[in-house]
């Protein structure tokens, strides 16, 4: 394991000061017991309850849990070892332990000790900053995973003595998706689906991606849509729906095809209520895999470099998630602050083409625009997305679909309606506008005590007046660019 190497190699190096920021510190400590079978050096472990005592064998001789005493202890021992120190980097505010640890780490009156600090979120003191080196602990490969379900399986067989009932496609679909957590988070989920029906199958999967996205998005920044959208919910969009049919299988492959590119993202432009956010939706489950969505109005912040930490945090969490799709609704109006942001939109933009192009993890990207004058030509450039979509005012076969489909929804037999007569009352329309429509029509029939008929629907149709005729020019301008410069959706 590569991560043992370099720790041992940091080691034998006598490098003086190591930082390690993780949650899981039983992995720390068992890292460093592989370490010292190859250094053969002393390994003490230092806890603000326990103080500092010795982790490879009995009888190491105690320090109180004092941090000046212990990097007393620390600084006259002769022979040089390591030392563990877990969340010791609050004592370090004050000046005598800020000393001690630095001339230590400075090996004044010292033997080459390596001091290792860990916790959650380690700050320092700049005077130690410049001597110390952050080492990234690496999560839990498949083989720790699945080493982590098997002992929380057999644990659960012990108590309750009776055979846990496991599906192996399931079970191995299980253990790749907890790739990128911790192994107490991983154990914590594992343990969570069994105990919750004594069984481990294909059922446990949503929760399972459920209780990774609240682990992955502390920081709220993503928002996972529980309920993703078939494509038969959604009428029109064939092209749509059909190139997403054909790259599934690539895109959800074990082992890339050496051959084809994985699918990396799509851009849906057009008007407004014609179903392009209800396409996101469809398309990953077209994909079958879950849909977060990024909203960029939590990630600007009025301090200088913030919005663009907040969109790492946020991409990085969308990966550990993979495989996905990552929608970003309506991302002109993110991207659109010109100079009028100290440049923040610009180094959104930059950082995120950069990660479009560079990402190796399955995110597929799905983002959605009204305003197409507003998007910067940088996103348009062949290769941003594997295609742009145009999804347009429905024909009047669609509407035909979106009628029945709206009607069949709310307990209304469809035949029972000329659904050619509505189709044509509602030229111009979008599928949005067709659906309160309907509404409309169903709140002036509970009026009269009975069901909507032909002529309520006509009605509410002739009183609408849609967004093709309300903003002619932006609508019909918008389809004007989009009609040599676009795929179209349907």
């Amino acid at each position: 394991m590569s991560e043992l190497q370099d720790l041992t190699t940091l080691v034998r190096a006598a490098t003086p000061l190591l930082v390690i920021e993780t949650v899981d510190e039983q992995r720390v400590v068992d890292c460093f017991r592989h370490v010292i079978a190859q250094s053969l050096r002393p390994l003490w472990r230092w806890t603000l309850t326990d103080g500092l005592g010795r982790l490879d064998f009995v009888g190491g001789g105690d320090v109180a849990p004092d941090a000046t005493a212990t990097l007393d202890a620390i600084r006259d021992a002769t022979a040089a070892g390591i030392y563990l120190l877990f969340d010791f980097h609050p004592f370090l505010r004050y000046a005598m332990s800020l000393r001690l640890l630095r001339e230590i780490v400075q090996r004044q009156r010292s033997a080459a000790h390596t001091v290792v600090l860990v916790g959650a979120r380690i700050e320092l003191p700049d005077e130690l900053e410049a001597l110390a080196l952050r080492v990234p602990l690496s999560l839990p490969d498949l083989k720790e995973l699945a080493g982590i379900m098997r002992g929380e399986a057999a644990a659960w067989q012990r108590e309750y003595n009776r055979r846990l009932e496991v599906d192996n496609d399931a079970a191995r679909t299980i253990v790749r998706n907890l790739l990128g957590l911790s192994a107490p988070d991983a154990r914590r989920i594992v343990r969570k689906l069994i105990y919750n029906d004594g069984a481990l199958g294909a059922a446990d999967l949503p929760e399972l991606m459920q209780s990774k996205f609240d682990l992955l998005n502390r920081s709220g920044l993503l928002h996972y849509e529980y309920a993703t959208a078939s494509f038969a919910d959604i009428a029109g969009i064939r092209q749509v729906r059909e190139w997403v049919r054909r790259r599934r299988a690539v895109f959800l492959a074990a082992t890339p095809d050496p051959m084809l590119d994985p699918p990396k993202g799509l851009l849906l432009l057009g008007v407004q209520g014609c179903g392009k956010s209800l396409a996101a939706k469809a398309i990953a489950g077209g994909f079958g895999v879950p849909l977060v969505r990024l909203d960029f109005g939590t990630l600007y912040d009025k301090y200088q470099g913030e919005t663009e930490k907040n969109l790492r945090e946020a991409l990085s969490s969308a990966g550990l998630l993979a495989p996905c799709v990552l929608w970003i609704d309506e991302i002109e109006k993110a991207l659109a602050g010109g100079g009028e942001d100290n440049g923040v939109s610009r180094r959104v933009l930059g950082y995120l083409l950069t990660w479009m192009a560079e990402r190796k993890t399955k995110v597929f990207v799905v983002a959605t625009a009204n305003a197409v004058q507003e998007l910067p030509a940088e996103l348009l450039r062949k290769g941003r997305f594997d295609e742009i979509f145009f999804v347009d005012l429905p024909r009047k076969d669609v509407r035909e679909e979106i009628f029945a489909m709206h009607l069949a929804r709310r307990k209304l037999e469809p035949a029972g309606f000329d659904l050619p007569a509505l189709a044509a009352a509602s030229e111009g329309f979008s599928g949005a506008e067709i659906e309160q429509a309907i509404v409309s029509a169903l709140y002036d029939a509970a009026g009269s005590g009975g069901p909507p008929d032909q002529a309520m629907l006509l009605d509410s149709l002739a009183r609408t007046r849609p967004l093709s005729v309300l903003m002619r020019e932006q609508v019909e301008a918008l389809r004007a660019w989009a009609q040599d410069r676009c795929v179209a959706a349907d």
